[in-house]
């Protein structure tokens, strides 16, 4: 009894925010819907400012919910630009909560309705959300031969071209780095030694082409690029190797005490255009990543263990920043899903918004 008690509130920790977030999308989705009938006839600049504006009223309510409801400490080293900028935000990647630390950065630079994502081509098939993404100037890419260059190179040219601010993240390894998968590590190191690159131990190859395309194209739009690494505490085994990254149920079940964030900002004017050389310059900067996460996981020094080169400040993120978002969607989702009429318009938004997302996927194959 006393075990299943515990059992059941640990799951609770993650289906509650789950339950929240999830349930607030049909809510959020018609809001949207209707500012963008309104807005059809403003010039493109003017919708997009309305629509980051509305983006991140959600973003900043996940964001309760893994900073605030979590209470993760977040240390950052470097200095986070007090200004936006337009930039590409490239990472490493080995866990679904990577995406949210875009956000953990953007909210601290007034940001977070700029962020766009290149994603990997399945997730459009998600219901409402993959559909969403889209509106708001993600690209969906395909790997290898299936990789549609002009299609992304049209989208993003298209943006720049109105103006449309932009905090686009890249993640270049194009899958997770997951200690337990060494097929797919081995395989990643063998393609960097016949390229050969330097052969990375705690980070996979990067691939160039999405990258390269998003800089390309959106040189003249582009302030910076945000060159970020990321190691979360605690996962280390009790012989000291390093396990799997947390999922975002892990994490928001409070298994991840902190998230340590290298930031280092490249002015356009370091970043090479030619292809070749951008190559080589984007190997480099994951080579520096692999060193970083090395030391950071594997240093004999104790001082030095779990930590990142210089001093890191823990940044706290205030409620007043994620608090009224939570309150003011589930204000809007309450009153749907307490009345007959208001269930059917819930689930009606469910249904409809899914479909509307698959056609549009299909139209767009």
């Amino acid at each position: 009894m006393l075990l299943s008690m515990v059992v059941h509130t640990y799951s609770m920790r993650y289906w509650f925010p789950a339950a929240v977030m999830l349930g607030t999308a049909p809510a959020y989705l018609l809001s949207w819907s209707v500012l963008r009938l309104l807005t059809t006839v403003l010039p493109a600049r003017l919708y997009h400012g309305v629509d980051d504006r509305v983006y991140s009223v959600y973003q900043s309510m996940v964001l309760f919910f893994f900073e605030n409801y979590t209470g993760v400490e977040v240390v950052i080293y470097g200095d986070i630009p007090k200004n936006k900028e337009n930039v590409v935000y490239l990472s490493n990647h080995q866990c679904t909560v990577d995406w949210i630390i875009a956000d953990m950065l953007a909210i601290r630079q007034n940001a977070l309705g700029h962020l766009r994502y290149v994603l990997k081509d399945g997730l459009k098939w998600l219901p409402l959300y993959g559909w969403y993404f889209s509106q708001h100037g993600g690209v969906y890419v395909k790997r290898s031969a299936k990789f549609d260059e002009q299609a992304m190179r049209n989208k993003l040219i298209s943006q720049t071209k109105v103006g449309t601010p932009m905090y686009l993240v890249i993640f270049p390894e194009g899958t997770r780095y997951n200690p337990e998968l060494q097929k797919v590590i081995s395989a990643s190191q063998e393609f960097a030694c016949k390229e050969g690159l330097a052969v990375l131990k705690n980070i996979l190859t990067p691939r160039m082409k999405a990258t390269h395309i998003a800089v390309d194209s959106m040189k003249g739009h582009l302030d910076a690029i945000y060159d970020i690494t990321v190691a979360y505490e605690g996962t280390l085994d009790s012989k000291g190797r390093r396990k799997t990254a947390p999922s975002m149920p892990e994490f928001l079940c409070k298994e991840c005490p902190r998230v340590h964030i290298y930031f280092e900002r490249i002015g356009m004017k370091e970043v090479p255009q030619e292809p070749v050389f951008f190559r080589r310059w984007l190997h480099e900067r994951f080579a520096v990543k692999d060193k970083l996460l090395t030391d950071f996981y594997e240093s004999e020094d104790p001082e030095k263990k779990n930590k990142f080169p210089g001093e890191g400040h823990v940044s706290p993120l205030s409620i007043k920043k994620t608090l009224p978002s939570l309150i003011f969607l589930c204000g809007l989702t309450l009153p749907m899903l307490l009345t007959e009429s208001g269930r059917k318009l819930y689930i009606n938004t469910w249904v409809y918004g899914t479909l509307v997302g698959w056609l549009w996927v299909h139209i767009r194959l």
